[in-house]
């Protein structure tokens, strides 16, 4: 077909035609290739320059379901979800529970494979359904495990800590990947320091000193990670406890996070300033059974204590907790002076929030319990045993 050209003379005709148009016409004209103009202008910035410069925040699906664990003792499960990365972290609180974390797990986890197992220590509350026992599988034999990445050092010795170790070395004789956290903080072998799970999110392994080096408390050992969704990041320390935190600030370079996993279940030997200062939480889980007295029965130290309730309010009061059990005064007083309190014969925990679930969608953040969605300090259990901080009257 032969090329149409333009030449001078179309030009003056075509102007000729115009100034014989009326004025409405003229101005009809006029709005419309305006419009055209504006209509190009706005196609190009929403559907291709935003779109190349979207920040990496609104890429990659992600949740984390903090799980109830079906008894009376606090511990963690933890299930993450980004796009279609399967991790679960750590399993307590005992052997009992695995049957509650493989139902909820399997409404998500359609194919019975993990893509990352992270224990995060050698603690019972955190162990026991990797270790299994003769009555509960172990989680080991329950799925597929591409990586498992645990603890570097233990003092334990215990049945369930030797039981654990015997899962989980011969899940790894059965092709699954095994290192220490320490072994991908070095990025030793195939380890690495930092893993892709979906669009625009990566898991990142932080260096804890205590991989290296002894402590008089276990959960100083744990596993210390923080996952990176473009801007926000959401951070994981296990128990780590105040020595632990004070090095975990030292040797990183920590961001301010949107969501952090209160340290030790919300312990007064956790979640300190000098971490809470640096991260300034947006949004915090608590993973326990608030009031149980199955560490304590002094009322302000059973989790989580009046201690770090106080210090996280300076930040916070989007705070969310798993289970609770009622208290009951004893009329006794304890060494330190402080009222005795036990849980009332019978007692069960229940859910406080349920299952805690965050996601971050499309950059939009959402926080919400299974059995309800209301923050720790609008709740009845929080009104009972505690005291409000000044910055959440």
């Amino acid at each position: 077909m032969a090329k149409k050209t333009i030449t001078k003379s179309k030009v003056n005709k075509a102007a000729k035609e115009y100034s014989k148009l009326s004025t409405g016409w003229k101005i009809f004209i006029a709005v419309l290739l305006i419009a055209i103009v504006i209509g190009a202008g706005a196609y190009y910035y929403f559907a291709i320059y935003k779109k190349k410069s979207a920040p990496t925040s609104a890429l990659g699906q992600f949740s984390v379901h903090f799980l109830e664990l079906g008894n009376n003792y606090t511990g963690d499960c933890i299930y993450i979800k980004a796009g279609d990365t399967d991790i679960l972290v750590d399993g307590g609180s005992r052997t009992n529970s695995v049957s509650t974390i493989q139902t909820y797990v399997n409404q998500y986890v359609k194919d019975g494979k993990l893509e990352y197992a992270i224990i995060t220590h050698a603690d019972q509350d955190h162990i026991a359904c990797w270790a299994g026992d003769n009555t509960n599988s172990s989680l080991f034999d329950l799925y597929d495990i591409d990586t498992i990445i645990d603890f570097p050092k233990s003092d334990k010795t215990s049945q369930v800590y030797n039981r654990y170790v015997l899962k989980r070395d011969a899940k790894a004789d059965a092709g699954s990947k095994h290192y220490t956290a320490l072994d991908c903080y070095n990025n030793t072998g195939n380890a690495k320091r930092e893993y892709t799970l979906a669009d625009g999110i990566t898991l990142q392994i932080l260096y804890n000193y205590y991989y290296e080096n002894s402590s008089s408390d276990e959960n100083n050992y744990s596993v210390c990670f923080i996952i990176n969704q473009g801007t926000n990041h959401y951070l994981f320390t296990g128990d780590l406890e105040k020595d632990g935190e004070a090095k975990l600030v030292e040797h990183n370079t920590l961001p301010k996070v949107t969501l952090f996993k209160a340290g030790h279940h919300g312990s007064g030997t956790s979640s300190t300033d000098k971490l809470l200062s640096i991260i300034q939480p947006e949004y915090i889980a608590i993973t326990c059974v608030a009031g149980s007295v199955e560490y304590t029965k002094d009322k302000d130290n059973t989790f989580p204590y009046q201690a770090v309730v106080d210090r996280i309010a300076k930040y916070t009061d989007n705070v969310f907790v798993t289970s609770c059990m009622d208290m009951e005064d004893t009329g006794e007083t304890l060494s330190n002076g402080n009222p005795k309190y036990k849980n009332p014969d019978g007692a069960k925990a229940r859910a406080l929030n349920g299952i805690i679930i965050f996601e971050c969608n499309d950059n939009i953040v959402t926080f919400k319990g299974t059995n309800n969605s209301i923050k720790l300090k609008d709740s009845d259990w929080f009104k009972t045993y505690r005291t409000t901080p000044t910055q959440w009257v």
